[in-house]
């Protein structure tokens, strides 16, 4: 099936919800869900070290049933708002789950680490990751990823699908209906806003720019 018609039916899903179906939401994260699984990949490359725990499989299994819940209480009108809704619960999963994993009684944070005491696999991981990764302490990274819950919604739409969904520029400013510019413009200023939430210590990759 290919992208557009899968839009469509889960357009029609929403519609359906909205209309009081009550199982139109069910059938809408199922529909999604090959979508989503993609996204969680994607998203959990921001997260280093995190992978060393937890499968994909498992953070998006965690993330849909958080996703399914806040449906009851969020009503999404269109398929750009439900994926932006999806992107925010894959992302409090991932929070939640570095907390546990690196806080203070996690086995992350006592896991072996090298002479300037940092994991020994986190050289690899920022290969792997292609970014620039400046934040080296959990609460570093914690703080980041909160912030961009905090970017005003056009800014929040262009840093998730550059950044967590790793589109290009042109590719997101197809899917939002606007011109690269303003796409340049809002990745701009969002990358202001969390390098200012972030004391200057935003992972942000001038390369990306």
């Amino acid at each position: 099936m290919n992208q557009q018609g899968n839009t469509t039916q889960l357009q029609a899903l929403l519609d359906l919800a909205s209309e009081g179906d009550d199982e139109a939401y069910g059938q809408l994260v199922s529909q999604a869900s090959e979508r989503l699984l993609k996204l969680t990949r994607k998203m959990i490359q921001g997260f280093p070290r995190l992978r060393r725990w937890e499968a994909t499989d498992d953070v998006f299994q965690t993330a849909a049933m958080r996703l399914y819940r806040s449906l009851s209480e969020v009503k999404p009108e269109s398929v750009r708002d439900f994926f932006g809704l999806a992107a925010t619960q894959i992302r409090r999963t991932l929070i939640d789950l570095a907390r546990h994993h690196y806080g203070p009684e996690g086995h992350g944070a006592k896991h072996h680490t090298d002479g300037d005491g940092q994991a020994a696999d986190d050289g690899v991981l920022k290969q792997q990751s292609g970014q620039n990764l400046k934040p080296e302490s959990l609460d570093a990274w914690v703080r980041f990823h909160e912030a961009v819950e905090q970017l005003p919604k056009h800014e929040q739409e262009v840093f998730q699908l550059l950044w967590y969904a790793g589109l290009q520029q042109s590719e997101a400013a197809t899917l939002l209906g606007v011109s690269v510019p303003t796409v340049q413009r809002r990745w701009y200023q969002a990358q202001h806003y969390l390098r200012r939430a972030a004391d200057g210590n935003s992972p942000v990759s001038e390369e990306l720019e």
